[in-house]
């Protein structure tokens, strides 16, 4: 294993035990439950957006699985928790792009863009992971969603 999957491994470790924005959010703006029915991986995602509807205001998430699930979800709420839906919108592209990469390396400024959710682009050589990544981010998109028609 090389230096570079040893680091992005132990940075999905470490994700998936300090858990960030793990815990209930009461009276959320938009809710989403998702379920990787290949595994089991489980995510609930809830939201508060600001008064305007552009940014976030909080998110917590609930959920259970496997490590990459869980890292994935730590990872993301540091990335947009206090960010505008734009500033999602981007984020989710990008990393919707590399986990349907196969693996082919993304360049300096995507990786620059997804922070510590670069470390994820190992998991798009496996068809079977990339769900579990992908189990937030589909949550949050979702209570987004809700919480933008919530506000409508």
């Amino acid at each position: 294993m090389s230096d570079l999957d040893q680091m992005y491994q132990q940075i999905i470790l470490d994700a998936s035990r300090e858990r960030h924005g793990e815990g209930y959010l009461e009276h959320a703006d938009g809710e989403s439950f998702q379920v990787n029915t290949t595994c089991g991986d489980q995510a609930t995602m809830r939201v508060v957006l600001s008064e305007d509807g552009k940014r976030f205001e909080h998110v917590a998430w609930e959920g259970q699985g496997c490590s990459i699930s869980q890292a994935s979800l730590s990872i993301m709420h540091d990335l947009i928790d206090g960010h505008s839906i734009e500033d999602f919108d981007q984020l989710y592209a990008a990393f919707r792009n590399m986990m349907d990469s196969r693996g082919v390396e993304i360049d300096d400024d995507v990786a620059d863009l997804l922070d510590d959710a670069s470390a994820f682009q190992g998991v798009s050589k496996f068809p079977m992971r990339v769900k579990c990544a992908l189990l937030g981010w589909m949550a949050l998109r979702d209570a987004t969603d809700q919480a933008l028609h919530h506000h409508s």
